[in-house]
C-alpha cells in the first residue's frame, strides 16, 4: 500500500510540475493573468492536501512500527520476582540502546565536523575568503628576528654596518660656455693646431 502511495505521490508532483513549467515559465503566456492566477491557486490547495496526507501518512507509518517494536508491558499476574526479572531484562535493553545512541551521536559530530572542515577548504579554494581588518604593528627589527628566529639571536643586529658601502663616480662636466665663441676659437689654423696639440 504504502509503495503506491508513495508513487502516486510522486506522480502527482511531476504533473504538477510539468504543469508549472508550462503555465509559468514561458516569457509570453498564452492564457490571460486571472486564469494563470486561479490554476496557481489551485495548484498549491493541492500541495497543501497531498503534503497534509503525507504528514498523516508518516504519523500512522511511525505508529505502526512502534506498535511492532515495542509492544505494551502486561504487568498484570507477575510474581515479585517476574517483575525484577523484567525489569533487569529492561534496564539491559536500555544499556544497549543507550551505547547504540552514543556511539551513533560520536559519529554524526565527527562527520559534522568534517563536513565543516571540507567546506570550509571549499570556501578558501573558490578564493572568496573575507580577509580580517590587519592593524598596523610598530616592531622594531631585533623584536621581529627575536619573534622569527626564536631565542637564537640574542644580540642586537646591527644592519647599517652589514650594509656595502658604494662610492659614486662623479662624472666630469665639461663647462658650457657659448658655442659661437667655441667656433671662432677653433676656425682656422689655430683652432687645427689646438686640436693637434691636444692629440698628442
Amino acid at each position: 500500500m504504502d509503495n503506491t502511495f508513495l508513487t502516486g505521490q510522486a506522480l502527482v508532483l511531476s504533473g504538477i510540475r510539468h504543469v508549472y513549467r508550462l503555465l509559468f515559465q514561458k516569457p509570453k503566456p498564452k492564457i490571460s493573468a486571472s486564469r494563470r492566477l486561479f490554476l496557481k491557486t489551485k495548484l498549491l490547495k493541492k500541495a497543501m492536501t497531498m503534503l497534509d496526507n503525507e504528514k498523516q501518512f508518516r504519523k500512522d507509518e511511525r505508529e505502526r512500527i512502534l506498535a511492532e517494536r515495542v509492544p505494551a508491558l502486561e504487568t498484570s499476574g507477575l510474581s515479585l520476582q517476574d517483575l525484577q526479572n523484567l525489569c533487569k531484562e529492561l534496564h539491559q535493553k536500555i544499556d544497549v540502546v543507550d551505547e547504540e545512541r552514543y556511539d551513533i551521536n560520536s559519529k554524526v559530530t565527527k562527520n559534522d565536523k568534517e563536513i565543516q572542515e571540507l567546506s570550509q577548504k571549499i570556501y578558501e579554494l573558490k578564493g572568496k575568503m573575507k580577509r580580517p581588518n590587519l592593524r598596523r604593528v610598530r616592531v622594531s627589527a631585533d623584536a621581529m628576528l627575536g619573534a622569527l628566529l626564536g631565542a637564537r639571536v640574542k644580540e642586537s643586529v646591527d644592519f647599517k654596518a652589514n650594509l656595502k658601502t658604494v662610492k659614486k663616480e662623479e662624472e666630469k662636466k665639461e663647462e658650457v660656455t657659448d658655442w659661437r665663441k667655441n667656433v671662432d676659437a677653433m676656425s682656422g689654423m689655430e683652432g687645427r693646431k689646438k686640436l693637434f696639440d691636444a692629440g698628442q
